[in-house]
């Protein structure tokens, strides 16, 4: 991730603005504050895209618009990297940003980046109408730097996956795992997917009954996997719940859209989570404390 980083911070020298895609669900969370940083530095207009948008809330999608639309430097806009009309509106606003490029002398150059897994691959391959970047269901799938020609005095370059050395917060990481934007052998799956009940419980409630067909009135996290397994008959040997077959259910009809179009988090409830967060105190912290319980 360091090299990655320090590639795209070389790179940023030499382009005129940048494509962020973001996961419309969780978009601030899918959101690499390096990126923001690099792109601040060098002074770079940006569109955000914040794909996936048929898979998201569209009320929760559009106070995010509403709220990226007002950054200087910033034009954001919801849509599927995996419709082929939407992808067709993205020269022509990548043109606006920046009037000054896009001719023969003056190529528009455009980074695209991201974290890993939020459609960076399926996006360029849609621009440039043909397979140039692989395409997967797992994070990290780019491995290196592509420079490739789109067309109407376009050049785009794409970038591996950034991640950051550390998520801040618990619930971005969560978030990101059961978006599948962490890759399933770095995290336990029946923890991510209870996080992601509760979250649903709070929030959309009714699709959880309409899909899976029990009521939600008093339950928690953990009795909606319970309860996936015993509607679906998921059971081990000796006839208990198979919960871990039920946890990855409930994953997969999420992260497909089969559970209804859900957003983990709107601006309200990320301006909560900041104003609620206390940053875990540093060794030598730790240390003063353990010394002042002691003197007293």
């Amino acid at each position: 991730m360091n090299a990655a980083r320090k590639k795209a911070a070389e790179a940023m020298e030499k382009i005129d603005m940048v494509i962020e895609v973001l996961d419309a669900r969780v978009p601030q969370a899918s959101a690499n504050p390096m990126i923001e940083q690099l792109r601040v530095f060098r002074q770079r207009p940006c569109l955000k895209i914040l794909n996936k948008s048929d898979l998201a809330d569209p009320v929760a999608t559009q106070a995010w618009l509403d709220q990226y639309n007002r950054r200087k430097d910033v034009h954001a806009v919801g849509l599927s990297c995996k419709k082929p009309s939407d992808v067709a509106k993205i020269p022509g606003l990548c043109l606006k940003i920046a009037p000054h490029r896009g001719t023969p002398l003056k190529p528009l150059r455009i980074m695209i980046m991201g974290i890993p897994n939020v459609g960076k691959s399926t996006l360029m391959n849609a621009l440039l109408k043909k397979r140039v970047a692989k395409v997967g269901d797992e994070p990290a799938v780019t491995k290196m730097q592509q420079r490739l020609y789109l067309g109407n005095n376009m050049v785009l370059i794409d970038t591996p996956g950034l991640m950051w050395p550390k998520i801040e917060h618990p619930s971005d990481g969560l978030m990101l795992a059961a978006s599948h934007a962490i890759g399933s052998n770095a995290l336990i799956e029946e923890e991510v997917a209870t996080f992601l009940a509760d979250q649903i419980l709070a929030r959309y409630p009714q699709l959880l009954t309409s899909r899976y067909g029990f009521p939600t009135e008093g339950i928690d996290g953990v009795s909606v996997i319970e309860g996936i397994a015993q509607r679906r008959g998921f059971r081990l040997k000796g006839g208990n719940p198979d919960l871990e077959k039920a946890a990855h259910t409930l994953l997969q009809d999420y992260r497909t859209g089969a559970l209804g179009r859900i957003s983990l988090e709107t601006p309200e409830s990320r301006i909560a989570l900041l104003a609620s967060y206390r940053p875990a105190p540093s060794l030598g912290e730790s240390q003063e404390a353990v010394d002042e319980v002691d003197n007293d």
